[in-house]
């Protein structure tokens, strides 16, 4: 059991938790959430004895092990084997298989014994399963850690901390560097691991499908809701709702006793009953606000369509150095396509949308695209590229001279970087600021295809869900590809396979995916379940058939709304130049807003059942 009793933690002159309490029992799966910056890591550093409280509390059940990823990797660990690498991070076994070695008769069969119980026979066979489920392939397990990327050796650290036998296991954003296949399959790991499960995530898919409670940072506490990420979600805002409620009342009970008040209290025959009331006012203690986590709100720009296909591939290839990765591609892409991309890392996904943006050139086949048309493109890494000692508002007016100061201020303002934010150096910016100054950046030219390459690594759950609605009220084309399977089920209408060196529908939704991952034969389901793109689709089941006719709805709805919204601005026009207007000029205009309202009428009639349909 981890039990806190009025904790208070400070930072500097910043209080993250003030006489804060909460318990968590043995074997609970507990998800910690809360806005960037509230404190959510600082808290695991109380918990793992690396960080004092400042008053108050911390107790933990003795002899419990602890296991967290560690977010380094040592300089003399980057020759070992990969195999080797996360073996060694479980020292207790180390420990026991060096003594092993060592030992004396009498020593060693209370060697054999504990090594017995620690299964470590099996220790290789479970460590070569854990970095299969996380993305390696058996031929990885003897190369060398230098040999893999920064995100594939954090992949190499979480395995390390889910390989050690521990009964409390800690994770930070552990999905951060996984794609959605390694995502599904630690999902799948942590439901079955029978220790205490603390876990920090905006991944709300993940935080559903793995966790029983939510604690939540409130205005420096801390608030424990019973069920999944979902659950706490109603919970708190029905509290918020209710809390809204009872302040109201007070205030309204409030106003009516100091007008009762303020009527008699001189009058010698109410006096009593005034000062009554009086004492009942001091005596109403406060009702408390809920505290709200910050909201987000993002704002892409509006755009004028353009005719479709905005692209089209006819048996291209695209690679590296004169080697494709992906090949015999044939596919189009339409302005009202809603597309995600789905597949391992290293499949193909951001090769394809590095051909799509121009960041590739063609190795073979063609590739048409309109014109006029104009592209944003997102990747995660840009971020790495932004002028560390720029603010945002000197960047981004140095992108567009041309530009007024306070047009650019309004475009950083859209993704939330107003004020003090648009004038503080980049380096000063956090992770999740950065990705709102790309969004900004690729949103200046009005573009009508939006391509985003893993957008939410540093969002968190408000920022997310800004994204996904501001990606929704955009009019244009978008292509996706994210682990954010929430994200992917909000915006997504396409769901493409990049699989085996080519890109293919997928035939079905998530859950379907979600199921057909869990599968072992793989390569069979990925012949039953897709077809090349374009190709004329055999009968689907009836599930899958569903999800189509309710991205093809969405898609319609989509439609709907870009036509109510261009009607009503005609009729705002037409409004408009009836204050000039006299004589035949008025007739005409009435007839023409006649007809106008009538089809307004229609078109949201159409949006009301389809909205129900949906």
């Amino acid at each position: 059991m981890i039990k806190l009793e009025n904790i208070t933690v400070q930072i500097a002159s910043k209080i993250l938790l003030e006489n804060a309490s909460a318990q968590i029992d043995d074997g609970q799966k507990v998800g910690v959430v809360g806005t960037n910056g509230c404190g959510k890591t600082t808290l695991f550093k109380v918990l793992k004895g690396e960080h004092d409280v400042n008053s108050g509390e911390v107790f933990c059940s003795p002899n419990r092990v602890q296991a967290f990823v560690e977010q380094e990797i040592k300089t003399e660990d980057m020759e070992l084997p990969i195999l080797k690498y996360v073996l060694g991070k479980d020292r207790r076994l180390a420990e026991l298989r060096a003594k092993e070695k060592t030992a004396t008769p009498e020593e060693l069969p209370e060697i054999m014994e504990r090594l017995w119980l620690m299964e470590a026979d099996s220790a290789e066979a479970r460590t070569a399963e854990i970095l299969v489920g996380l993305g390696f392939n058996q031929e990885d397990l003897s190369r060398p850690v230098k040999d893999f990327s920064g995100g594939w050796q954090m992949r190499l650290n979480l395995a390390g901390a889910l390989f050690q036998q521990s009964d409390i296991l800690f994770l930070d954003e552990p999905t951060n560097h996984l794609d959605l296949e390694a995502i599904v399959w630690l999902e799948n790991y942590l439901r079955k691991y029978r220790g205490t499960v603390l876990l920090i995530s905006h991944d709300r898919d993940f935080l559903n499908n793995v966790c029983e409670a939510v604690i939540h940072f409130e205005g420096g506490k801390l608030v424990r809701y019973g069920g999944n990420y979902d659950s706490f979600a109603r919970q708190y805002a029905q509290k918020i709702e209710l809390a809204g409620k009872q302040i109201k009342k007070q205030n309204e009970r409030r106003a009516h006793l100091q007008a009762y008040i303020d009527r008699f209290r001189y009058k010698a025959s109410k006096a009593r009953q005034a000062q009554s009331r009086i004492k009942m006012l001091e005596k109403m203690a406060d009702i408390d606000e809920v505290a709200r986590d910050k909201e987000s709100i993002f704002v892409f720009p509006e755009i004028k369509p353009l005719p479709s296909p905005l692209i089209t591939l006819e048996n291209a290839a695209v690679g590296y150095n004169g080697t494709p990765v992906l090949k015999k591609l044939s596919f189009y892409i339409n302005q009202d396509d809603r597309i995600a991309l789905l597949g391992k890392n290293g499949n193909g996904k951001s090769t394809l949308v590095k051909l799509l943006s121009g960041h590739l050139p063609l190795l073979d086949g063609t590739m048409k695209k309109s014109g006029k048309l104009k592209i944003g493109y997102f990747n995660q890494n840009q971020t790495e590229e932004l002028p560390l000692e720029q603010t945002p508002a000197e960047y981004m007016q140095a992108l567009q001279p041309e530009k007024p100061e306070r047009l650019v201020r309004a475009q950083l303002g859209q993704f939330g970087l107003e004020q003090e934010k648009a004038v503080t150096l980049i380096r000063d910016l956090s992770g999740g600021e950065k990705t709102r100054l790309l969004f900004a950046r690729i949103s200046m030219e009005a573009p009508e295809l939006l391509i985003f390459d893993e957008p939410t690594n540093h969002l968190d759950m408000a920022g997310r869900e800004a994204l996904a609605d501001a990606v929704n009220a955009y009019r244009g084309a978008v292509i996706l590809i994210s682990h954010d399977f929430h994200l992917l089920e909000s915006v997504a209408d396409n769901l493409w396979l990049v699989h085996n060196h080519s890109c293919m529908p997928f035939d079905g939704d998530l859950n379907d995916y979600r199921n057909f991952l869990l599968e072992k034969d793989k390569k069979a389901s990925v012949k039953e379940k897709t077809l090349p793109v374009n190709k004329m689709e055999p009968k689907a089941p009836s599930s899958a058939r569903n999800a189509k006719d309710s991205r093809k709805d969405r898609a319609a709805l989509r439609e709907i709304e870009q036509k109510l919204s261009c009607l009503e601005k005609q009729k705002e026009g037409l409004l408009q130049k009836f204050t000039t207007a006299g004589g035949n000029e008025i007739s005409t205009l009435q007839i023409e807003l006649h007809r106008l309202e009538q089809e307004i009428a229609g078109t949201e009639e159409q949006w009301l059942t389809l909205s129900e349909k949906l």
